[in-house]
């Protein structure tokens, strides 16, 4: 498996993923307006859009084939963390957030996890940081994960 940033031609793959993903593990405890907020957010032309910004997007490639996705916006925060279905718990996951967060900038990464994700995410270490909230539909889980000051000062 490798690691990569994220090319344009990797977009349509991203976003089925991504798509595959919620329908299976989030989708059915949202309302219509969540999953169509998601929809957008998850589009190909949208992760295109923030390919131009501050927004740090990796992928995981399996045999030439794109398996996961993490976005990193800002240096700060986990936008995105996606692996196919048929992948999930092999490590890739783990492997997309350990290599995303040797380029954070700041020493507290936090992520608005699904519901459905806090226990992957408490695997990883994160810490749940906040009531549960809503936005635009989508119901979340603010986590944050405190990276030691060795690994942040490498990074830097």
């Amino acid at each position: 498996m490798i690691v990569r940033k994220m090319e344009e031609k990797d977009l349509e793959a991203v976003s089925a993923i991504c798509l595959a993903s919620f329908i299976q593990s989030v989708a059915a405890i949202l309302s219509e307006e969540g999953v169509s907020t998601f929809s957008k957010i998850a589009a190909a032309d949208s992760f295109c859009e923030r390919m131009q910004g501050d927004n740090l997007m990796l992928v995981a490639e399996i045999d030439e084939n794109v398996e996961g996705v993490i976005e990193l916006e800002e240096g700060r925060h986990v936008a995105m963390l996606f692996i196919r279905p048929e992948r999930q718990k092999s490590g890739i996951g783990r492997k997309l957030l350990l290599s995303v967060l040797s380029h954070a900038k700041v020493e507290t990464v936090t992520v608005s996890a699904s519901l459905s994700s806090v226990t992957a995410y408490e695997k990883y270490g994160f810490e749940c940081s906040g009531e549960v909230g809503e936005s635009a539909g989508l119901v979340y889980q603010p986590m944050e994960f405190k990276l030691n000051k060795a690994m942040h000062a490498t990074s830097a």
